[in-house]
């Protein structure tokens, strides 16, 4: 028998069709009949690669006892985070502040008005680790709601009102942040750094790119050769390395799995995100730019080559996801996390014959299994060895006496035995939904790849992908829908998904200097503008407000794993100012940052992305204005720019065609600067004011 999830469009929804559970996907059929019948909500919210998600499944959803005792008592309801943002921050809110933590799966109990009773995570079936159990819980709240139903939704309406009190705010104050708010940050992240493996937490240990983007700008500002520019730079250069060289990078094929479990980027929790892939390549890319150190550039073209080649719908948007687990083997209905990604020390002896003391060496190969102790509770990893780089390339090429260049040509042939044979192995799920804001991400990061590396296939991939979002995912009044899978969901998009892919336009824009990309993103941002604005107290909601079902309409003001839409707005609103120079921009980021202000002098270090937004608003931006007639070697004089890293880079190009409109303030300016320069040239331009032309490649230098 399958339930109503039968019909949805959802990998996660789907994955729970068979359930005994009588389940209902979000909406008004399952509201009128909690209202009609007197019951509860059982709201559960994961997605289809949650790990903790596929274990309650197992334990519980499939549970025929459980299933029973939920729809006798309750109306259950599955909600895919990933398809409805909105109405997971809003009982998320309500988890973190009634529980102090949160996460998926997320289980909350909702009156038939859809107000928040309970809520908590993970729930075991039975009392375990002194938790109480799932099937003892819903009973409780079954007769709390029988014998004391009054009091249940007395309570629930306080809670609920201090949500939406916390909701209305941050009010706009007049004024813009302390510039003490970047001091404040700045300490936080060095006191929270593990000097000894990068990172600012112990464990688990998360990616958080939005903290490198923020150092990055304030080591940028900082003098050259200043102890703190070096110390800052140390630190991003380290966790870079550190993150790369372990288990959370998938040695074998490239990308980042989700997070380290441990404090040695060992273990990684094995799903991989499409939004962790789009940021981190940009971290790479970034530190490449700084640095020139060749490793971060591999890094970031060996996780770009993954996307491209697992990752990639033949339309050319990007899926979302690859689960944490899988099935151990072709025929079994046993799976683990990380069975598709973990190796025996004998099958490695078998596969790699004479490179296998060389692969022993450099990934710690033991036949007990390499997890750290702590990092298996379930033990699931005992004698399997996840692949984690010990050494440097250098010290490899000591210990085998060989020369660096050969150390990395054996690598790479290991590398391709091991992918050659995981190939085989059953793969983790693909959850092949291709959300807008998420592609948004993934286009900067390859708009940036082709940028910075000059490798024409990466613009390819971003270019096919913003197609496939303009021709299937926008509708016909021109608005963004959230996503896509065996056609187009009729979920409108939210604020992320304008926000993420108007900077990915942008980082497209900057890296060929299309003009087309940037009067869409400029069309996007006036959409944007309209359906999000907070006329009042300024910011952007994270949702257009229509749909009655979300009985709180949430601003975004943390920048965690998926940075928040206000903070990539702020950047977004400043860049097209710089390059327009439409003061009407930089008016709004202004106003965004006095909504946000409290927050950004308070607690910089939630909104990372944020402060490094206030600090494009603070200073002046590189200016560089090519003037090219579409000669041969324009891409090049592109890509010379790309080779430096200037965060406020603002990019312009005049040449023979009509200017586009989007220009109109700058026409009378561009013309002037073309008079006389015959060939292509540059100009380099500081506040306010520009260099000689330069006429030569090799003299454009952005370095402060």
């Amino acid at each position: 028998m399958l339930n109503r999830l039968a019909f949805e469009k959802s990998p996660y929804l789907l994955q729970h069709k068979e359930n005994p559970v009588d389940w209902r996907p979000w909406g008004k059929e399952a509201f009128e009949e909690a209202k009609k019948q007197d019951k509860p909500i059982f709201l559960s919210i994961g997605y289809s690669t949650c790990h903790w998600c596929h274990v309650m499944a197992h334990e519980s959803f499939e549970n025929q006892a459980i299933a029973d005792i939920l729809n006798s008592y309750f109306i259950p309801v599955k909600v895919d985070r990933e398809e409805r943002p909105d109405v997971d921050h809003v009982y998320m809110t309500y988890v973190q502040s009634t529980t102090g933590h949160g996460g998926w799966p997320m289980s909350v109990w909702l009156s038939p008005e859809l107000k928040p009773i309970y809520g908590g995570t993970y729930f075991p079936p039975e009392d375990r680790w002194g938790r109480i159990g799932f099937s003892n819980l819903l009973v409780k709240i079954d007769q709390l709601w029988k014998t004391k139903k009054g009091e249940l939704i007395a309570q629930s309406e306080e809670v609920f009102h201090q949500i939406q009190h916390y909701a209305a705010s941050p009010a706009f104050q007049e004024g813009v942040p302390s510039p003490s708010a970047f001091e404040r940050a700045t300490s936080y992240f060095i006191k929270a750094f593990d000097a000894v493996e990068g990172g600012f937490s112990d464990s688990p240990k998360f990616p958080r790119p939005v903290c490198i983007q923020y150092l990055s700008r304030m080591a940028y500002r900082l003098r050259s050769g200043s102890v703190e520019k070096k110390r800052i730079e140390e630190m991003i250069d380290l966790t870079l390395r550190k993150m790369a060289r372990g288990g959370m990078f998938d040695q074998v094929a490239g990308g980042f799995h989700r997070y380290s479990v441990d404090s040695l980027w060992h273990i990684p929790h094995f799903e991989k995100m499409l939004y962790d892939q789009g940021q981190l390549v940009v971290s790479y890319l970034e530190a490449y730019q700084r640095s020139k150190e060749p490793f971060f550039a591999a890094t970031a073209r060996r996780t770009l080559d993954y996307v491209c080649r697992e990752m990639r719908s033949f339309e050319g948007g990007f899926y979302s996801a690859e689960d944490a687990d899988s099935l151990i083997e072709h025929g079994s209905k046993e799976h683990s996390e990380g069975a598709f990604y973990v190796w025996t020390q004998e099958e490695l002896k078998e596969i790699l014959r004479g490179d296998y003391s060389f692969a022993a060496f450099i990934y710690g190969i033991l036949p007990q299994g390499n997890a750290p102790e702590g990092s298996d509770p379930h033990r699931e990893l005992i004698g399997k060895n996840t692949l984690k780089v010990f050494y440097s390339d250098h010290e490899i090429a000591e210990r085998f006496a060989l020369s660096t260049e050969a150390v990395l040509e054996k690598r790479e042939r290991i590398q391709k035995t091991l992918l050659e044979v995981r190939a085989r192995r059953p793969r983790p799920h693909l959850d092949d939904k291709i959300i807008t804001g998420w592609n948004g991400l993934m286009i900067s990061a390859f708009a940036k790849g082709y940028a910075v590396l000059g490798d024409r296939d990466y613009r390819d991939c971003a270019e096919r992908a913003v197609a496939f979002i303009l021709k299937e995912l926008t509708n016909e009044n021109g608005d963004l829908m959230r996503c896509y899978r065996e056609g187009v969901s009729p979920i409108s998009g939210f604020c992320e998904d304008y926000a993420y892919l108007i900077q990915g336009l942008l980082d497209l824009y900057d890296a060929s200097l299309e003009a087309a990309w940037l009067e869409v993103a400029i069309a996007l941002q006036d959409r944007q503008n309209e359906l999000f604005w907070d006329d009042h107290s300024g910011g952007y909601f994270g949702d257009t407000g229509l749909d009655p079902t979300i009985l709180i309409r949430m601003k975004s003001d943390h920048d965690g794993a998926e940075p928040s839409a206000n903070s990539v707005s702020a950047l977004n609103l400043i860049r097209m100012a710089r390059v327009t120079r439409d003061s009407q921009f930089l008016q709004r980021a202004e106003k965004l940052f006095g909504c946000f202000k409290a927050t950004i002098e308070r607690s910089g270090g939630a909104m990372p992305l944020m402060l490094a937004a206030y600090d494009a608003f603070l200073n002046d931006p590189i200016e560089v204005i090519l003037i090219d007639e579409g000669s041969k070697e324009g891409d090049l004089w592109i890509q010379r720019v790309h080779q430096f890293y200037a965060p406020d880079l603002s990019f312009t190009q005049v040449g023979s065609k009509e200017l586009s409109s989007v220009f109109r303030l700058r026409a009378d300016d561009f013309h002037q600067k073309r008079q006389g320069v015959d060939g292509i040239a540059a100009y380099i331009c500081q506040n306010q004011s520009c260099g000689p032309v330069v006429t030569k490649i090799d003299e454009i230098k952005l370095d402060r």
